[in-house]
Formats: C-alpha cells, sequence, structure tokens
C-alpha cells in the first residue's frame, strides 16, 4: 500500500517550501495530502482548503481576511488543524505528517499533531525548534528539527534541511512495524536515583508476561503516563517515583503538574506506589538554582542538573499531598514505604540522608492516608533494596491476577 504524507502549513507565506518538499516525497513514490493553514491567497492548491479550515475552526475565511487580525487568525486556523487532523486520520487519509514553519506555523500544526495517537509520525521543522518545545511537544511524539534560518524561501541552506526533514518522514511511515506478540502494559516511573528498584521490578512484571513501559519522572514523562492512563492504555501501575511532586511543591524545573497522581486513582487502574526521590527538588545547572535556594544542600548531578534536598516541612507537606491524591482511589491501591531511604543519595553516608525529613515524610503518610481505601505498607528496607522491588512486584502481580 502507497502510504501518504500529510503537509500542514500557511501555504499563503511558504508555498515554494512546500511545493519543493511535495516534490521529493512524491519522487520517493508517497502519496501527498496538503492542508493550508494560511488565511491569504496562496501560489499552490491544496487538498485541503483554507476556507475549511476556518469553517472547522469555528471562523470564516472571509472574514479573516478583512479584519487582518493575525492573533484572531492564528487562533481560529489553530482550532481548525486541531479539528480536522484527527479527523483526517481516522478516516485513513494519511499516515504521518509533516509541517514548516514559524512561531505561529509551529503553533497551529503542532496543535494538530497532538491531537494525533502516539506513533503516528510528526516531524516539525522550526524557527522554535532549538529553544523549549515543551509548548508544542507537550506529551507527544513529535520530532522537532531546527530550521537553522529562517523558513522564508529556498536557498542552499534550506534545501538540504528540508530535504532531511521529508526523508525523515518518508522513512517513518515507510517502515513498517516487526510483529510482536501484544503484552498488557504496566507503567513505571523511574528516576536515575531509583533505577536499580525499577530495573527489578521491570524483570519480574516481564518474567510474569506484562511489558512495562517506564516513565522518566522529568514533568512531561509524568504527564504522559498520566495521560496514557487516563486514555485505557495501562492495565497496572509501579508508580515508584512520585518525586514530580517536589518540583510541583517547591518551585523545581520537573513539574508534572497539580493532577499527577489523579488518573490512575480516578480510572480505577490498580497501582503499586512509592515515595521514590521525594528527597530532590531539580534545576538547571548550578548557577539556575534560585537565589533563595542557595544556602541549602545542593548536590551536582551533572553539569546540566542540580538537585536540592527537601527539607522536614517540605517532605510532611509531600506526604500529606500523595495521601489526600491516593485517598481517591476507585480501584485497588498499595502505597510502599521504605523506611531505609527514598533515594540512591538518601542513604547512610550520601548527600541527602537526612532522617528527619525522611521520618516526617512517613508519618505525614500516617497521618493522612485513608488506609480503609488505601493499603499501607512499611517495609525496612531502602527502595533499591532487592527486597523492597520484590514486594511491590509481587503485590502489583497479585492485584492484577485478582
Amino acid at each position: 500500500m502507497t502510504k501518504t504524507v500529510l503537509l500542514v502549513g500557511t501555504m499563503d507565506t511558504k508555498s515554494a517550501e512546500y511545493d519543493y518538499v511535495r516534490g521529493l516525497l512524491t519522487a520517493r513514490g508517497l502519496d501527498v495530502l496538503t492542508l493550508d493553514a494560511g488565511v491569504f491567497e496562496a501560489d499552490i492548491e491544496s487538498d485541503i482548503s483554507a476556507e475549511q479550515v476556518a469553517e472547522a475552526g469555528g471562523g470564516d475565511l472571509a472574514a479573516l481576511r478583512a479584519a487582518k487580525d493575525r492573533g484572531q487568525a492564528v487562533e481560529v486556523m489553530t482550532n481548525g488543524v486541531a479539528t480536522l487532523l484527527p479527523e483526517l486520520y481516522e478516516a485513513g487519509r494519511f499516515h504521518g505528517v509533516l509541517a514548516l514553519g514559524g512561531s505561529g506555523g509551529t503553533a497551529i500544526a503542532t496543535a494538530g499533531m497532538r491531537e494525533l495517537p502516539v506513533g503516528v509520525p510528526k516531524v516539525m521543522v522550526s524557527t522554535m525548534g532549538s529553544g523549549d518545545v515543551s509548548p508544542y511537544v507537550d506529551v507527544k511524539d513529535i520530532a522537532m528539527m531546527y530550521s537553522v534560518v529562517d523558513i522564508a524561501g529556498l536557498n542552499q541552506l534550506s534545501r538540504q534541511i528540508l530535504a532531511n526533514a521529508a526523508g525523515m518522514i518518508a522513512g517513518a511511515v515507510e517502515q513498517d512495524l516487526p510483529d510482536a506478540q501484544d503484552k498488557p502494559l504496566i507503567a513505571a516511573t523511574m528516576f536515575g536515583v531509583t533505577t536499580p528498584c525499577v530495573n527489578m521490578v521491570r524483570e519480574r512484571l516481564e518474567d510474569a508476561g506484562y511489558e512495562l513501559l517506564v516513565f522518566h519522572a522529568t514533568g512531561s514523562g509524568g504527564r504522559a503516563m498520566e495521560s496514557l492512563i487516563e486514555g485505557g492504555f495501562i492495565t497496572g501501575v509501579a508508580d515508584i517515583t512520585t518525586t514530580e511532586w517536589c518540583d510541583e511543591l517547591v518551585g523545581g524545573v520537573l513539574s508534572a503538574g497539580p493532577d499527577r497522581l489523579d488518573a490512575a486513582a480516578k480510572t480505577g487502574t490498580p497501582q503499586v506506589v512509592s515515595l521514590g526521590a521525594l528527597d530532590m527538588v531539580n534545576f538547571g545547572a548550578m548557577e539556575t538554582v534560585p537565589e533563595q535556594f542557595q544556602d541549602r544542600n545542593l548536590y551536582k548531578h551533572n553539569a546540566q542538573v542540580t538537585l536540592m534536598r527537601t527539607t522536614p516541612e517540605e517532605t510532611a507537606e509531600l506526604g500529606r499531598i500523595i495521601a489526600e491524591k491516593l485517598n481517591q482511589a476507585t480501584g485497588p491501591t498499595v502505597l510502599f514505604v521504605p523506611l531505609q531511604g527514598v533515594s540512591m543519595i538518601d542513604a547512610e553516608g550520601q548527600a541527602f540522608h537526612d532522617p528527619e525529613a525522611d521520618e516526617k515524610l512517613f508519618q505525614a503518610i500516617r497521618d493522612h492516608l485513608d488506609t480503609d481505601r488505601v493499603e499501607l505498607v512499611e517495609l525496612d528496607h531502602h527502595i533499591n533494596d532487592e527486597a523492597f522491588a520484590a514486594a511491590m512486584a509481587e503485590r502489583l502481580l497479585d492485584m492484577l491476577n485478582d
């Protein structure tokens, strides 16, 4: 079957670039579907017209042209693209999507890409690609390629960049997925400092016939996991590393937002939860740590990452938050407490060893957890001890087998 690539963009300002990319893709034997998200007249005709996009976005193209309000136009066309892309994909009209743009074109195109399922190839060539792309990517698998030069006409450099992008999307849509037996999915959360625990849990669950999706607890990782749980893709959860709540509470850079820990509770997905890396708040390089935290216990994880030890007051609040989140549970839920430390560097002789802060965390859990709804298991082990990991894995298997 011939695969189809959808080209999404503002054809009124990027006609030459899109025509060039279309030629590269058709030369490879691919079909191309074009969608015009621009407002004014374009030099090339598109399969999905700007009028259709504006209508899908709740607007009228003629009115947008007359108003000459860029902000309004971007909003309407963004809504239109976000509406049309999932509809076109569900109808089998395309297999992957490629877009080119500056800040406006990137905002418009990625809004549609984010509405597509994970696994659908998505490539965005953007002038914004070397900065903070999280608003564009969020928790979807959008490949951002920095355009290096503005997307404003074809030249020696832009032709090479656009050819590379065409090759990327072509390779992605042409790549067939090897046959593999689908297994029930378990979601797990991990940090470098909880890796031994997660690896042992993963091995035990994989031996039992499950497939683990391990999410790095970097904010976007936690949000991605919550999204998949909410979407019904996940059979069970091993939420070992709940550290993103430290950043949400204290103001670090890896917060997953206030909805972290909600999805499994609300959907009734069986879950085992622990307190992994609740000893740390994350910042960038040492010089980026806010001034008010400069006298705290700081640890240089690497050149780009600085960790800050949570205080007893902060860990007490974290314990309360996590307990109250889990109290919402509508399905089997067990909270495991590692009494000998919550991370690799929260151990005797290590930089973040602080028994007082840990005890405040544990006591807050005891004080606030509804044990009629959530089972509490306290073990005299470190989180990375084999016995602790085995207990979490076996308890989750028991819940899944009930």
